[in-house]
C-alpha cells in the first residue's frame, strides 16, 4: 500500500511539473494585396534585386541556407538583423555589432513568420515585406513619440538566424 501511495504521489508531482505544450500561435494567413506585390516587384526590378516571391506576397533572397531545426511559430529564435525602409534605405532598427536578439517567432510581424522558416540556424536571408505583412497602416513611434516607421511602409530586413529553440 505504501508503494502504491508513493507511486501516485510521484506521478502527480511529475505531471504537475510538465511544461505546457500547446502553442498559442497559428500560422499566418494574411496575404499581401496585388497592388503591394506589384509595387515590390517594380522596386526589385528597378534596383536589379533578384528575389523569390512567396505565396504570401513577401519576396526573399537566401544568402546561406544554414543547418538544423526549422523555426515554427512557437520557436524562440535568436537573430542578428538590420531593418530598413525599403524606398529610402533608412535603418530603423538593428542588433548591435556582434550581439543578437531573441524573440518568439509567433509574436513577430507576418513577414518574419513567412520568411524565417525558409532558413535554418546559420542561415542568412533578406526579406522584402509589403505593408500588410509588416506594420500596415499604423506608424511605429519611438519612446520620444517620433515616427520610426511611417504607416504603409515597405520594409527590408537582412536577417541571420543564429539559433532556433
Amino acid at each position: 500500500m505504501k508503494f502504491l501511495w508513493a507511486a501516485i504521489c510521484g506521478l502527480l508531482f511529475f505531471s504537475a511539473c510538465k511544461k505546457e505544450s500547446s502553442c498559442p500561435y497559428a500560422n499566418p494567413t494574411v496575404k499581401a494585396t496585388a497592388t503591394e506585390i506589384a509595387a515590390l516587384q517594380d522596386f526589385l526590378q528597378v534596383n536589379n534585386i533578384t528575389a523569390t516571391q512567396d505565396g504570401s506576397g513577401i519576396f526573399y533572397t537566401i544568402t546561406t541556407n544554414g543547418q538544423g531545426a526549422v523555426a515554427s511559430m512557437c520557436s524562440y529564435i535568436t537573430v542578428k538583423y538590420k531593418g530598413s525602409i525599403l524606398t529610402s534605405g533608412a535603418i530603423f532598427d538593428s542588433t548591435a555589432t556582434g550581439s543578437a536578439a531573441s524573440f518568439e517567432l509567433g509574436g513577430l510581424i507576418n513577414g518574419w513568420k513567412y520568411g524565417l522558416p525558409k532558413i535554418k540556424p546559420g542561415g542568412k536571408i533578406s526579406l522584402f515585406i509589403p505593408p500588410s505583412l509588416g506594420y500596415g497602416s499604423t506608424a511605429v513611434t519611438g519612446q520620444n513619440g517620433s515616427i520610426i516607421i511611417p504607416a504603409n511602409s515597405y520594409l527590408r530586413f537582412d536577417v541571420e538566424l543564429v539559433a532556433v529553440e
